[in-house]
């Protein structure tokens, strides 16, 4: 079971809705850049403690350019999201924000679709206009 996608993906569901619960607590009365700064701070710590742990450390500098490019382009997408979210978590409602960024759901298929060369069939467009549905029932009033 821990070698299935489907298992990690559930739990990463269930640790970004613990996520977006902790983070409207801990933006309250603070600025959401400072605790941007402090939630990615703790993340370095505890990631760099579980590479070294698993003994899977790499030398960054012997990985191919183009794997450091899109991992570098991807940091900087990673770090723009988390300090749009938590500037929206400051200013709303989790319960609208958090529907409102899983639009990224919708905007995945679309860019792999685009980019990627993935062809979702039928089934998978109604299931992504059904988020897209969603989405909107959620956060607008």
């Amino acid at each position: 079971m821990t070698e299935s996608w489907v298992f990690w993906a559930l739990l990463s569901a269930v640790f970004a809705a613990a996520t977006t619960v902790f983070a409207r607590v801990g933006v309250a009365g603070i600025d959401s850049d400072l605790a941007t700064l402090l939630r990615t701070t703790l993340i370095l710590v505890l990631l760099a403690v579980l590479v070294w742990a698993r003994r899977k450390w790499t030398n960054p500098t012997q990985l191919p350019p183009r794997t450091l490019a899109f991992l570098a382009l991807s940091a900087l997408a990673t770090g723009a999201s988390w300090v749009c979210y938590f500037r929206a978590l400051q200013l709303g409602r989790a319960s609208q924000v958090a529907p409102l960024d899983r639009l990224s759901l919708v905007l995945v298929a679309l860019f792999a679709f685009a980019f990627l060369g993935e062809r979702p069939a039928a089934q998978d467009w109604l299931g992504i206009g059904l988020v897209t549905a969603g989405v909107l029932a959620l956060t607008l009033k």
